[in-house]
């Protein structure tokens, strides 16, 4: 439990830092923004159909993202980001799954398997491994729980604003200052 309220603060920390120059943390904490998903409850069990299928580490799974479903979209919203964040990866360090950027304000879904592939709804960035798009979880055999935590982010920019290929850390300036408001839902997953 130690594990999940660590990654839970972890992303909860990142998105004050965006959203509390712009409009303070009580006004995006208030406003019910939640992300959503079907497929796993928020500190809920992925599967193995949502990992990774990479035959070089033998992950076993099949890398079908998530279905993921957001609500109470703060007012003013243009565009949103998505970052897919495992705290527990290379020894602590991190993992950067995803990066997605762009998502038109009108957008408030993806369904099953959509994040694995290229789409006219999101703009791909660049995570740990060099991918533009979702790659499931495939932590080292034997070790506890993992915490992937989706990380949803409102944004007050365009949706063409950014270019393609950004790092986290790059997204996070690019959007410092434009976030509106940020809601996370963290699923598990250990092989």
């Amino acid at each position: 439990m130690a594990g999940y309220r660590g990654a839970f603060l972890t992303a909860a920390a990142m998105v004050a830092c965006l959203v509390a120059p712009q409009s303070g943390l009580g006004a995006a904490a208030g406003s019910g923004f939640r992300v959503t998903s079907s497929a796993f409850e928020d500190g809920g069990i992925l599967t193995a159909k949502q990992a990774a299928d990479d035959p070089m580490r033998m992950c076993g799974g099949q890398n079908v993202s998530p279905p993921l479903q957001w609500s109470n979209v703060p007012v003013g919203t243009k565009s949103f980001a998505i970052v897919l964040l495992d705290p527990d990866g290379l020894l602590g360090q991190g993992v950067v799954h995803w990066i997605a950027y762009g998502i038109p304000g009108n957008v408030t879904s993806f369904a099953e398997g959509e994040m694995t592939k290229q789409s006219e709804k999101f703009v791909g960035g660049k995570g740990t491994r060099d991918n533009a798009m979702y790659i499931g979880p495939c932590p080292p055999v034997g070790d506890a729980l993992h915490h992937y935590v989706f990380t949803l982010i409102a944004t007050d920019l365009e949706p063409s604003a950014l270019k393609a290929g950004l790092t986290r850390d790059e997204l996070y300036t690019a959007i410092r200052g434009h976030a509106k408001g940020g809601t996370s839902i963290v699923g598990r997953y250990a092989r």
